[in-house]
């Protein structure tokens, strides 16, 4: 079965599924939710209207916390078209808007009780960055860009101001050029996640590059109306989508050829992870990039292992390579 929204019946009764959903995202509106949550709630939302349709329920009022937890077992088994399961990740972002939902229905009246309010997410734990870079790969990245080339030059200042702010990839798609300030080295993130507005710093050779290519690219790239106003623009003059930046990005970390994975996050990693180790505040960090809690940026602290390494080999009594009184390694024959 397919699972989509469209399967499902009684739609137009203003106490089932679709309609008070469709309530929801004009609630969600109102509060000034950011349109991208919207459409992924919309798309999770109606993905579990869809499964519980096809089980023959189709007003929320007939959801029990037995039926959300019968869903998370399917979300557990699912395989994708490719064959994958789904990761916790995924899961998780399939439940949350569930319980975001099913909290509202329930503190609207729509529903006597929230069924979702004991229901028990997958425990994610805290996994470290699998790949950072060093302050020289990061370099190699970014000077893969052919700035004799415009497309080259506007990589360029894509690639510096990933690397000299950490912002996030939907935050630099989103720029618009009075966003940033090269005179205070700022810019102005607007609706980051959570939908909050931040500054954060951005140094002056990154500031330089996006000011070049602001002035030498991007009027070349301007198409009217289909620009909308953003920063950096395709060669086609449209904004970025996320799976075209994603994909620039990776194709520069890719011919440096570092034996290293990632796209826009890694750079994100990096740099939280190299301004930690280069002395500056954990809390500092964190308004940077945007996080709401300390422990989601504590976790770089443990990712500054090779800093940590230099001051163990530098300040450790058992420092010395020389074990023994006669000058030697201790060797298998010395553990009999």
């Amino acid at each position: 079965m397919s699972h989509d929204i469209s399967t499902a019946t009684h739609q137009r009764d203003p106490n089932g599924m679709v309609a008070l959903m469709e309530k929801y995202f004009e609630w969600m509106q109102i509060r000034n939710f950011s349109g991208q949550t919207i459409a992924h709630r919309r798309v999770t939302i109606g993905k579990f209207i869809g499964w519980a349709t096809d089980r023959g329920i189709t007003k929320p009022n007939e959801v029990t916390k037995p039926i959300l937890e019968r869903y998370q077992k399917f979300l557990l088994i699912y395989r994708k078209s490719n064959g994958d399961p789904l990761s916790l990740l995924g899961q998780i972002g399939r439940l949350v808007p569930l319980r975001s939902w099913f909290k509202w229905l329930a503190r609207s009246n729509h529903i006597a009780a929230n069924p979702a309010s004991e229901l028990e997410l997958p425990r994610l734990g805290h996994r470290l960055p699998k790949h950072i870079l060093t302050a020289s790969e990061a370099e190699q990245v970014i000077n893969r860009a052919d700035v004799q080339e415009p497309l080259g030059l506007r990589d360029r200042a894509i690639l510096e101001t990933f690397y000299s702010t950490g912002i996030r990839r939907m935050e630099l798609i989103n720029l618009c050029p009075a966003d940033v300030d090269a005179e205070r080295g700022t810019i102005h993130v607007r609706r980051g996640k959570g939908n909050k507005d931040r500054f954060v710093p951005i140094g002056d050779r990154a500031a330089a590059w996006v000011d070049r290519y602001a002035r030498q690219v991007r009027p070349r790239l301007l198409v009217g109306e289909v620009s909308q106003g953003r920063l950096f623009l395709t060669h086609l003059g449209k904004p970025f989508k996320t799976d075209q930046m994603s994909a620039l990005v990776k194709k520069y970390i890719d011919a440096a050829e570092l034996g290293k994975t990632g796209s826009c996050h890694l750079f994100r990693h990096t740099v939280a992870t190299l301004m930690l180790e280069n002395g500056a505040d954990v809390r500092f960090v964190q308004a940077m990039l945007g996080h709401a809690e300390l422990n989601t940026t504590a976790i770089y602290t443990q990712v500054s292992i090779r800093k940590l390494k230099e001051i163990h080999t530098a300040t450790h009594p058992a420092k010395s390579t020389r074990d023994k009184a006669d000058g030697t390694m201790p060797n298998d024959e010395d553990e009999e």
